[in-house]
């Protein structure tokens, strides 16, 4: 498939297309049900699609999470990527990368301050993500951190919030 990649935002119009590129991108239907769940349950999501040459290639969604902050017992509001799935016949042609700038911008002009995500170590630096672990923030009980990782969307942010990053509850049956 060749043609420019169109970035713009899902319509309702677009969700049986997505489901269906979920269910190709990922190798089972956890995705799928994640964002149908996000999409009923959570306030707050932001979701991108990508289209080339008419057809929908990638799909992208933001969703809010909190910050358990352990120095003043306080919770932050935060976002986070995931899941990104680009149809497989067209990986590794841009689609990502496109859908990654594109929702890191949408994030940053509605004022967010720091985007996490749980992904490939060799893929999310590329944006700017770092680990999260060093700077005192962990996704769940710490076993991910080699994988967790944090951008700053709004200057001085970072250093902030140390603790527990939660994820909607949606999550917790991937």
């Amino acid at each position: 498939m060749t043609g420019e990649i169109h970035v713009r935002r899902e319509r309702a119009a677009d969700e049986p297309g997505v489901d269906a590129l979920l269910r190709r991108a990922f190798p089972g239907p956890a995705e799928a049900g994640l964002v149908a769940c996000l999409r009923r349950d959570a306030q707050g999501c932001t979701s991108l699609v990508a289209e080339r040459g008419g057809s929908l290639t990638g799909y992208i969604l933001f969703s809010p999470v909190t910050i358990e902050d352990e120095s003043a017992s306080e919770h932050r509001a935060a976002i986070a990527l995931g899941p990104l799935a680009v149809e497989p016949a067209v990986q590794r042609q841009g689609v990502g990368l496109a859908l990654v700038r594109a929702g890191l911008r949408t994030c940053q002009d509605a004022g967010e301050g720091l985007v996490f995500v749980l992904g490939h170590p060799e893929y999310y630096p590329r944006f700017g993500f770092r680990l999260a672990a060093p700077l005192g923030l962990h996704y769940g009980d710490g076993l991910y951190d080699r994988a967790f990782f944090v951008l700053e969307l709004r200057e001085g942010t970072l250093p902030g919030p140390r603790g527990r990053v939660r994820y909607h509850p949606a999550f917790d049956g991937l």
